[in-house]
């Protein structure tokens, strides 16, 4: 799942570009071995973390920075800030920085005394000063390429590439300098997961000697800024700890090490304890399981943990954390968020500003008295009539969800759909949905076909909310009567040779496969035959359109493939599936596409003809 601010952000901000999953599949030197290339992609989540770049109004004066220190000796060091002990129980930081104000005091209420970001700039002091103001620090970022795993801002070669290391020598130590006395400061983190994201840009021999390049230049940047600032720790966060060998070797000058960690956040301590190492480590993310760390369900796409999973990931990840006394020294857990999609419900406290189970888990967590709270509903199961991998598209469809409230609240529901799966759109887009009773909920599956993922919120009006989710495979609904057009030869006025999945011809679109496409130039018009051979009487129409759809198009007959005669006129596609009952007759049959829907060409799956 992906984590970092909306796509366009400053990548200097509070959080990268396009960070990416923590535990992301990579290759065997770093010990993990799920490799689907999709779980790469995702998720979840551009847009977890908004970089804001609006300024507050003025802050009160604070006092001067803390001096900040690793201290102690092997298996028995501590944190310490003015020479008292400091375990981190934090956060990573998702709003924009100009709400800094409006989510402190709640962080703070959660027992939080720490935040993390991802990058530091001119934008950060009213981060710095509120997070002061309201007795927390910054673990304050600097982003390096390509980071989050696969490899967000593009790739660098960190052996030959002197003008970028330069760039980052000057410009990182300048915001030391300008931050190194601000009290909101706890440490400087160089780098987020590029130990990783390099497989992306590099393989092989050469692979080794980037990572090994990499670390030796975080290694030269922390020197840097120690030389500007004796009084604050410096570390590096990479995913997992297949990155700790490159780092023990190239870095010695780092005070402590920092990783990404989630389901696997327990194995840290044998590891660390077996490969020999003289340091300790905060972890910098953690949570639940994530989509890169799960099964596949039935339609073939992760399987998301349930609210109750997700808040128990928490508890096992932080009691993993403070078990390994002496030498980790504490946390920053993902994600005090409010972004509501695909990635928002994978992992945020927060999503749309409800809080749920896993706010309350890390409240507990943290020590804060969470006695009084009033706490969210809990769905205990939800589940879809029908076959989940056979819901017709664009037709009624019945979910029925069993939720209950601890404090007796009473709930309302709502239900939202992600097509993740289809073109990665992390977005939620609600469906109106009708109370049936007994929890059934009935509403019209989407239209589009492919695997779709449908979430039901379960709201109790003081805050609050439970979280479910089902995949669905929607499907063509099923069509009366003969496909004439299957198989049957097809010709168009243009199609795409290469590129992505194509070669898409013609014939792609009468093959009767889900999955194969016809597609056409990016121009108006278009058209795309089939020749059924004999003329023949129709009776219906069905168009499976891909993403690129025809807002405006006639299907046509004709006796000799040279006059045609309209049987049907559309003005107002939306794409999806077109079924259409039709009159007439003929042995050509065509879509003849007159305005685009998209800015690409038109792009059909299937062009059902039947009698």
């Amino acid at each position: 799942m992906n984590h970092g601010p909306a796509a366009g952000a400053d990548t200097t901000a509070a959080g990268p570009p396009h960070s990416t999953s923590p535990d992301t599949p990579k290759d065997t030197t770093m010990t993990r071995t799920r490799t689907a290339p999709r779980r790469i992609a995702a998720p979840l989540t551009a847009g977890l973390l908004a970089a804001g770049a609006l300024a507050l109004p003025g802050q009160p004066a604070h006092a001067a920075g803390s001096v900040v220190k690793v201290t102690g000796t092997q298996g028995g060091w501590r944190l310490t800030v003015d020479g008292q002990p400091y375990q981190i129980k934090g956060l990573t930081w998702g709003p924009a920085i100009a709400d800094a104000d409006r989510y402190l005091p709640d962080l703070r209420s959660m027992g939080v005394n720490t935040l993390r970001t991802w990058g530091t700039d001119a934008t950060s002091k009213p981060l710095f000063d509120s997070a002061a103001a309201h007795g927390i620090k910054v673990i304050a970022g600097f982003w390096l390429q390509p980071g989050g795993g696969p490899g967000s801002g593009g790739c660098v070669n960190y052996r030959t590439d002197t003008a970028y290391k330069d760039q980052m020598l000057a410009e990182f130590p300048k915001w030391v300098a300008t931050y190194k006395d601000h009290p909101g400061v706890l440490m400087w983190n160089v780098g987020n997961e590029s130990v990783l994201g390099l497989q992306n840009c590099y393989s092989g021999d050469e692979l080794e000697r980037q990572r090994d390049a990499y670390t030796t230049f975080v290694n030269d940047i922390a020197k840097k800024i120690h030389g500007v600032d004796p009084d604050h720790p410096v570390t590096s966060t990479d995913a997992w700890t297949g990155a700790w060998p490159y780092y023990q070797r190239n870095a010695p000058d780092l005070d402590l090490y920092a990783v990404n960690s989630y389901n696997a956040v327990c194995d840290i301590k044998s590891t660390w304890e077996q490969g020999g190492y003289t340091k300790p480590y905060i972890v910098t993310e953690t949570g639940p399981a994530g989509e890169w760390e799960v099964p596949d369900d039935a339609n073939g796409v992760p399987a998301e943990p349930t609210d109750q999973a997700k808040a128990a990931g928490y508890t096992k990840a932080w009691n993993c954390v403070t078990g390994h006394r002496g030498v980790a020294l504490g946390a920053t857990m993902f994600h005090y968020g409010t972004e509501d999609d695909f990635g928002g419900v994978w992992f945020n406290l927060l999503p749309a500003g409800q809080k749920r189970l896993s706010y309350y888990a890390v409240k507990k967590a943290y020590g804060a008295d969470t006695s009084h709270d009033n706490t969210p509903p809990v769905i205990s199961s939800l589940a879809v009539d029908g076959d989940p991998a056979k819901v017709e598209a664009g037709r009624e469809l019945t979910l029925t969800v069993k939720a209950t409230d601890p404090d007796g609240d009473a709930l309302s529901y709502q239900v939202l759909a992600s097509s993740m799966y289809l073109d990665q759109d992390k977005k939620l887009t609600p469906l109106p949905a009708t109370e049936l009773g007994g929890g059934r909920l009935r509403v019209t599956a989407p239209d589009r076909p492919g695997v779709w993922k449908v979430y039901v919120k379960a709201a109790d009006g003081k805050g609050n909310v439970g979280i479910e989710t089902r995949s669905l495979r929607v499907v063509p609904p099923a069509v009366n009567g003969t496909n004439v057009a299957l198989g049957k030869p097809a010709t168009a006025s243009s199609y795409q040779t290469g590129g992505g999945d194509c070669p898409c011809t013609p014939a792609n679109a009468v093959d009767g496969k889900a999955d194969t496409r016809w597609a056409a130039d990016w121009s108006d018009p278009q058209w795309l035959q089939v020749d059924l051979g004999t003329s023949t009487p129709l009776t219906h129409v069905q168009l499976v359109w891909e993403a690129a759809y025809a807002k405006a198009y006639t299907l046509q007959t004709s006796d000799d493939g040279q006059n045609w005669r309209t049987i049907r006129e559309v003005t107002d596609g939306n794409g999806g599936v077109d079924d259409f009952d039709v009159s007439g007759t003929g042995r050509y049959v065509r879509v003849h596409g007159t305005a685009r829907g998209t800015g690409y060409g038109y792009s059909l799956y299937e062009f059902g003809v039947y009698h």
